[in-house]
């Protein structure tokens, strides 16, 4: 299973990103390795159950 993410880097090193199915939720590593050991629990957490609220990226195929 593979899920998209988005990320930067600040100007003091730090790594910000979200899985772009859930663009509200970012989260943050030291380095890419460790920005996405996070964004794969915030996979798993997401992925449990419904969570109120949480906001999702689909797309509509329009005829």
């Amino acid at each position: 299973m593979k899920a998209q993410f988005t990320y930067w880097v600040e100007t003091d090193g730090i790594h910000l990103g979200f899985l772009n199915d859930h663009p509200d939720h970012w989260t943050q590593g030291e380095d890419l390795d460790d920005l996405k050991v996070h964004l794969r629990d915030l996979h798993e957490t997401f992925g449990k159950e419904p969570i109120p609220g949480i906001r999702k990226v689909e797309e509509l195929e329009i005829a």
